[in-house]
């Protein structure tokens, strides 16, 4: 009885883990993949357009880093931590925030912060499902972030991030990163 009791118990816990699809789907080296999206202020990347995605980006080296939710404590860290050395980054280098929330939202986290960069809006999830980094909790990104060479090829990716010292970090990579010319 004590075994089938233990064999049950560890079915149910072998099972969500199964069924978990936000294992990341894809590697460094990898093309990132082609999504177009709505943006706030897209007219930065893109004169008169809707949408943007990495091919609009060729020739230059893309940060994209995913947040959960805007306007939430480590999201905003994060996200004021790029605003703040932004101007750091060579200037062949497009930094882009992304996460599930619409515009509207995002747009009024870009002007309550201040943020001096586009905030990608994937409402449909589908770059995010297509990357793998969907989150258990829900309809959200996972806190990640990635670098993209000039060809669109993932460089770099951070799965394990630290909203204060993230920037940081991925600065110090992209200057490397660009130097490589």
């Amino acid at each position: 009885m004590r075994r089938l009791f233990s064999l049950v118990v560890l079915a149910a816990l072998v099972a969500p883990l199964a069924a978990d699809d936000t294992k990341l789907k894809v590697k460094v080296g990898d093309a990132f993949p082609d999504v177009p999206l709505a943006a706030t202020q897209i007219e930065q990347l893109k004169k008169d357009a809707k949408t943007v995605s990495i091919k609009d980006l060729k020739g230059k080296i893309a940060v994209v880093f995913f947040y959960p939710r805007a306007m939430t404590p480590g999201c905003t860290v994060e996200s004021c931590g790029f605003r703040d050395i932004a101007k750091d980054f060579p200037k062949d280098v497009v930094i882009l925030g992304a996460s599930s929330d619409t515009v509207a939202k995002n747009d009024e986290f870009t002007k309550k912060e201040t943020l001096t960069y586009p905030l990608l809006c994937d409402t449909d999830l589908q770059l995010i499902q297509s990357l793998g980094i969907q989150s258990p909790k829900g309809k959200v990104a996972q806190r990640l972030t990635f670098v993209i060479d000039r060809d669109g090829k993932i460089a770099k990716i951070y799965e394990k991030v630290t909203p204060k010292e993230h920037p940081k970090e991925v600065l110090a990579f992209v200057k490397e990163l660009a130097a490589k010319k």
